[in-house]
C-alpha cells in the first residue's frame, strides 16, 4: 500500500474538527438544544478527532510544519496567563482545547502533501453545514430569518449566527470556483455546491465573507493568469460581469451592503469601534500585556470583540500577536515562492480571506475554522513526500557444479 495515500477516515477527522468549531451559541433553534448538550458535542466531537488521528497515525508520524510550530508556540502565552486563575477555570479549560486541536492537526499532517484532498474534506463537510442551515430554512423559515439579526439567515436547527454562514459558504464557494478553473472538478458538481451557497451567502447580508469571497478570489485567479487560460477567461468574464453589476444593480448592492443601517453606524463598525477603542484604554499590567488575560470567549465587558488581532491582544497578549503575525507571514511567504499552481491558488485565497476576515472576526488565536482554513492552505504549499523506492531483490546466483569450482593446470 502507497505509504502517501490518504485514509478514507482523514476525512471523518476533518469533520470533526469542523463540527468541534461549530460553536456553541447563536440563533434560538427550533428543537431548544440546552447548550450543555451542544458544548457536549462538539467537545466529544474533538475527543473523537484525536482519537481517530491516533489510530490512523499510531507511530506519530508528522511533516514538519512551521505554521504548526507557531500554533504550538501559541499556547504558551495562554497556560502563562490562565494558570493563575484570574480567568477562572474556563481559560485552563480552553487551553486544553486548543492543545488536543493542535495536537490532531500535527497526527493529520502526516498527509499534507500539496495536493487538494483536504481541499475537497473541507468543501464536503462544509456543505453538509450549510445544507442543515437551508432544511432549517424550509422548515421555519420564521425562526431562520428572525428580527433579532434583522431578518438575515442564521441556523434554525443548530445554533449559528449570520457571520458563521457568510464565512463557510463565502470558502467553499471561492474553493469550488478555484478547483472547476484548475479543471479539477466538473462545472455540474462545482454548480450543485456554488449556487445554493450563494444563495445562502446573499440571504446572510454578511459583508465581510463577501468581501472576503471577492478580494480572495481576485487574488488567486490573478496568480494563475500567467500559466492557464481558464483562468484568463474566468477572470475576464468576471471583470465584466462585475462592472455590469455595480452600473445595472447599484442602488440594490448599496442598500444590501448597508443592511438598512445608518452611515454613522456604518462607519463606526456596527459599533465594534466603540468595543476596540475601550479595550485599548483599559489599565494592563505588564505581565498583560506581554502574555494577555487568558484564553476566553472573545469579549470585553461583556461585548464581542469582533477582531482578531486585538482579541489576541487581550487573551495572549503582544506575545500572541507576534505568533499569529508570523504564521501570515509564513504562509503568505510560502505561497509566494511556490511556482503558479492550483494548489497555490488555493491556498492565496484561504490566507487573503482569514487576512481580511481578521478585521471584524475573531477567532485567529483559538481553535476555530479559520484556523482550519489556514491548516488547509498549510496542506496546500506542504511539500510532497519523496517516494520510498521499492527494494529490489537481488538476483539469483547461479549454481556452478562442483567439478567447475577448481581448475587444474595441465
Amino acid at each position: 500500500m502507497d505509504e502517501r495515500r490518504t485514509p478514507g477516515l482523514v476525512g471523518t477527522a476533518w469533520g470533526l474538527l469542523i463540527l468541534n468549531t461549530l460553536g456553541s451559541t447563536g440563533a434560538e433553534t427550533v428543537v431548544p438544544l440546552p447548550r450543555s448538550l451542544i458544548q457536549m458535542v462538539t467537545m466529544g466531537a474533538l475527543v473523537l478527532a484525536f482519537l481517530l488521528a491516533l489510530a490512523l497515525n499510531p507511530r506519530l508520524r508528522v511533516r514538519p510544519s512551521a505554521f504548526l510550530f507557531l500554533l504550538t508556540l501559541l499556547l504558551v502565552p495562554g497556560v502563562i496567563a490562565s494558570a493563575d486563575l484570574e480567568s477562572g477555570l474556563g481559560a485552563l479549560f480552553r487551553c486544553g482545547r486548543m492543545a488536543l486541536f493542535v495536537a490532531t492537526l500535527w497526527l493529520l499532517s502526516r498527509w499534507w502533501d500539496g495536493g487538494v484532498t483536504f481541499v475537497r474534506h473541507h468543501i464536503r463537510m462544509y456543505f453538509v453545514v450549510l445544507c442543515s442551515v437551508a432544511a432549517g430554512a424550509l422548515v421555519s423559515p420564521g425562526a431562520a430569518m428572525p428580527d433579532l439579526y434583522g431578518g438575515r439567515l442564521v441556523g434554525a436547527l443548530w445554533p449559528l449566527t449570520p457571520p458563521q454562514i457568510g464565512q463557510y459558504a463565502a470558502v467553499i464557494i471561492g474553493l469550488a470556483v478555484l478547483l472547476v478553473v484548475g479543471h479539477r472538478t466538473d462545472r455540474r458538481s462545482a454548480a450543485l455546491v456554488v449556487v445554493p451557497s450563494l444563495v445562502l451567502l446573499v440571504l446572510t447580508h454578511t459583508r465581510t465573507a463577501t468581501l472576503g469571497l471577492l478580494v480572495g478570489l481576485t487574488l488567486a485567479i490573478g496568480s494563475l493568469t500567467l500559466t492557464s487560460a481558464a483562468a484568463r477567461r474566468f477572470f475576464s468574464w468576471a471583470v465584466l460581469c462585475a462592472a455590469v453589476a455595480a452600473v445595472v444593480f447599484a442602488a440594490a448592492l448599496r442598500s444590501w451592503f448597508l443592511r438598512g443601517q445608518s452611515e454613522e453606524n456604518f462607519s463606526n463598525l456596527t459599533g465594534r469601534a466603540k468595543v476596540w477603542d475601550a479595550l485599548l484604554a483599559a489599565p494592563r499590567t505588564t505581565g498583560e500585556k506581554v502574555f494577555g488575560m487568558g484564553l476566553g470567549d472573545k469579549s470585553f465587558d461583556g461585548l464581542p470583540i469582533d477582531n482578531s488581532w486585538l482579541a489576541v491582544y487581550h487573551e495572549q497578549g503582544l506575545t500572541g500577536v507576534t505568533l499569529v503575525a508570523g504564521v501570515f507571514v509564513v504562509l503568505g511567504g510560502v505561497a509566494l515562492l511556490r511556482p503558479p499552481s492550483l494548489a497555490r491558488a488555493c491556498a492565496i485565497f484561504l490566507i487573503s480571506y482569514c487576512a481580511l476576515a481578521s478585521y471584524t472576526e475573531a477567532g485567529l488565536g483559538d481553535a476555530s475554522p479559520y484556523l482550519l482554513h489556514l491548516a488547509v492552505a498549510a496542506s496546500l504549499l506542504a511539500q510532497p513526500a519523496a517516494a520510498t523506492p521499492l527494494p529490489v531483490p537481488d538476483p539469483p546466483r547461479r549454481r556452478v557444479p562442483r567439478w567447475a569450482r577448481t581448475s587444474e593446470v595441465t
